[in-house]
């Protein structure tokens, strides 16, 4: 795992973005891991109990995924909240940054792990959003979306899609701290889900059926 100014591959991170080594994605391949990070992030600092009500988990299994992100980094103990009965908890890091090829190639089965954690995190941001959705204010109901588009691309063409698309969400303000202070009174937090998903099996339109297919 790396926090530092540059990535492992010498590049340069911004600050409150972690990039994920071997062991940071061996620590973050099981969903409830996946999950703890992300409401302390989202948030801020809590306890195991706390935490573990939210997940639908018991404290004590709350607890034994904080101490093993805790021992690699991922969140921190918060001692200004803590005491001798309750232990708090806050992220080490605002975002997790993974797109290193060699690693993948490296840790096939810890990447696979950890894409489904997120993966079923995403489902569950989700579901939790349209289970409140008819209860919003219309003006937020106005602005929630979900699309999806088939696209026939070159491996380099989605590369090129996948860039732009965050570039343009780069110029929005991100949800840090910093940001919520100076925000207008008026924002909400909007989480911005991005999958962009090879279906190398499809066959093309028009294509006729499969071999074997009647």
């Amino acid at each position: 795992m790396t926090d530092a100014n540059t990535g492992p591959d010498g590049s340069k991170v911004e600050a409150g973005v972690v990039v994920l080594d071997a062991k940071g994605l061996r620590v973050l391949a099981h969903p409830v891991r996946v999950q703890l990070v992300g409401l302390l992030r989202r948030y801020g600092p809590s306890t195991a109990t706390r935490l573990a009500e939210r997940l639908g988990v018991n404290s004590g299994t709350a607890s034994y995924h904080l101490r093993q992100l805790g021992a690699a980094g991922f969140v921190e103990e918060d001692t200004e909240r803590g005491n001798a009965r309750e232990r708090w908890w806050r992220a080490a890091h605002q975002t997790t940054q993974f797109d290193n090829t060699e690693l993948t190639e490296q840790e096939p089965e810890a990447t696979f792990a950890y894409i489904q954690s997120v993966a079923a995190t995403h489902a569950l941001d989700t579901q939790r959003t349209l289970n409140e959705l008819l209860t919003m204010p219309r003006v937020w109901q106005d602005a929630f979306g979900m699309s999806d588009w088939a696209l026939r691309l070159t491996s380099d063409e989605a590369e090129a899609l996948g860039q732009e698309l965050y570039a343009v969400i780069a110029r929005y303000r991100r949800d840090t701290p910093e940001a919520t202070a100076s925000a207008p009174e008026e924002a909400e937090r909007v989480s911005v889900i991005m999958h962009l998903l090879p279906e190398l099996d499809v066959p093309p339109t028009g294509a006729g059926p499969v071999p074997g297919e009647r």
